[in-house]
């Protein structure tokens, strides 16, 4: 009867383990205004090519849309605009990664650059997103290596 009884709360426990991993991530887990902080550099082509860091402040809507603004420092250039706008979407994966395209929206011509794609992971329940920028799905494509996080300020509905 013991045995029994140990068997059923085992049962119980992996059938609870087994329920939280499965619930994972969806669109929704990162609904909010998030801060983050950029870093690294523009890898090719040759004319924006060097280094990038700077903030950005993005409202993730939980449904798949987003809406940012930035402000990136390239070669140690300030941007024309002091926050420059950007639309983009997003997807969530069940596993807690995912994927953002960003489309820049400046005002200043000059502060216009290609759709950036970026890969993500979020931890802490949607509290942060780690992400890294690996290029733009436009032509002519570019390549970076530009690292991201972002802390979640405040949940909006």
């Amino acid at each position: 009867m013991k045995a029994v009884g140990t068997l059923a709360l085992l049962l119980c426990a992996l059938s609870a383990g087994g329920y939280a991993q499965g619930s994972g991530c969806n669109n929704g887990t990162i609904t909010g205004i998030y801060m983050f902080t950029i870093t690294g550099q523009i890898l090719t082509p040759p004319p924006a090519a060097g280094p990038a860091t700077g903030v950005a402040l993005t409202t993730f809507d939980g449904a798949g849309g987003l809406t940012q603004v930035d402000h990136v420092l390239h070669n140690g250039v300030s941007p024309v605009e002091a926050w420059r706008p950007a639309t983009g979407t997003y997807t969530v994966n069940p596993d807690c990664t995912g994927t953002f395209t960003f489309y820049p929206a400046p005002a200043a011509a000059a502060d216009n650059s290609p759709a950036l794609q970026v890969y993500f992971v979020i931890s802490q329940g949607g509290k942060q997103i780690n992400a890294v920028v690996s290029g733009s799905p436009n032509t002519p494509p570019f390549t970076a290596a530009i690292l991201s996080t972002g802390t979640r300020l405040y949940n909006v509905p």
